[in-house]
């Protein structure tokens, strides 16, 4: 028998969970479903899953206090899949420590991706100080060097912009916020702001893309902040 990613569905609509139980169980995904917050912690302590899906409007708890709650004690990856398309909420949940957040109506190939990069970054890990190098299609870093490839030619950046670089690969697919990015690259400094970031983020596409109005590696999620797109994805 093999081995099965688990999947905890945490949802109340029975026609979405019908929908989510179908989807995974055609793509060797194990299913486990919830739809209340309380029963969500209890199994998630108790299954272990691999991937949680989570809905925020639930009967008993909102959504942002089961991921504030769970981020105490677990790692687990946590795909927010909401009917809020506030920019409000989507941040909040990031902030809280949400590895993705999907709106409702969503498509099955792009929730899948999203399932198969959640599992991909737990299976590897990510170290506190990376060594070695990374590949993302066209993109290297060599973290030893805190050099930037592009087709093997060196990218020269800034320091920031490394780190801004070096910080999106980590956690290449997963959306970072701008304040995560910023807390990250600069630390608590009240003087930076999303604009400094936002400048930064423009020179290093004039660097690395073709065409900087159409980025194929860091891509911006408007009003939230910014995600590395996982090139792998497309081989699969």
């Amino acid at each position: 028998m093999k081995n099965l990613p688990i999947v905890l569905i945490v949802e109340d609509d029975k026609a979405i969970v019908h929908l989510l139980t179908t989807i995974l169980d055609a793509n060797d995904y194990r299913v486990v479903q919830v739809n209340t917050g309380r029963e969500a912690l209890s199994t998630i302590s108790s299954h272990c899953p691999d991937v949680v899906l989570l809905d925020l409007g639930l009967p008993d708890i909102d959504g942002l206090d089961i991921i504030k709650n769970v981020r105490q004690w677990s790692q687990v990856p946590i795909i927010v899949l909401s009917a809020r398309n506030r920019e409000r909420d989507k941040v909040e949940a990031l902030d809280l420590g949400a590895d993705d957040y999907v709106t409702k109506p969503f498509g099955t190939a792009e929730l899948l991706a999203r399932i198969r990069i959640a599992l991909r970054h737990v299976s590897t890990g990510a170290p506190d100080t990376p060594t070695g190098k990374a590949q993302n299609g066209r993109l290297t870093i060599d973290y030893d060097k805190r050099r930037v490839y592009l087709d093997d030619h060196e990218i020269h950046l800034t320091q920031v912009e490394y780190k801004i670089v070096m910080l999106t690969m980590l956690h290449i697919g997963k959306v970072l916020t701008y304040d995560f990015i910023i807390r990250c690259v600069w630390g608590a400094r009240p003087t930076v702001n999303n604009q400094i970031l936002r400048v930064n983020m423009a020179n290093i596409r004039r660097k690395l893309e073709e065409n900087p109005a159409d980025p194929q590696f860091i891509i911006t999620e408007t009003g939230v902040g910014y995600r590395m797109i996982d090139h792998a994805e497309e081989n699969i």
